[in-house]
């Protein structure tokens, strides 16, 4: 059975940062597309980063490029979204995705995702 748990979440300041972690389990992760996804309250849920199977590249949201880094250790079958420079306009639930066809540069086909996780909350404020 896939599946796919996030942790890490929870209230930081301003300039602050937060590590999420992405834990895959039932399936190989280093054969998965995994993105990263969030949604605020009010808003649509927006892709913010992902990490190709195939070769491993990454890609970032603008909103997050620069202070947001995705890696993955295949070793524990868990991906990570560090963040850094965090500001209230980050604050969401964060969602981790997989799915085994997007490869390449198509894991920022955000919409087709397969498997899902069950959110873990950021909020971002002083």
């Amino acid at each position: 059975q896939v599946q796919l748990v996030e942790s890490g979440g929870g209230l930081v300041q301003p300039g602050g940062s937060l590590r999420l972690s992405c834990a895959a389990s039932g399936f190989t992760l280093d054969y998965y597309a995994i993105g990263w996804f969030r949604q605020a309250p009010g808003k649509e849920r927006e892709g913010v980063s992902c990490i190709s199977s195939s070769d491993g590249n990454t890609y970032y949201a603008d909103s997050v490029k620069g202070r947001f880094t995705i890696s993955r250790d295949n070793a524990k079958n868990t991906v990570y979204l560090q963040m850094n420079s965090l500001n209230p306009e980050d604050t969401a639930v964060y969602y981790c995705a997989g799915d085994p066809g997007l490869t390449g540069g198509a894991c920022v086909y955000w919409n087709d995702y397969e498997y899902w996780g069950q959110g873990t909350q950021v909020t971002v404020s002083s």
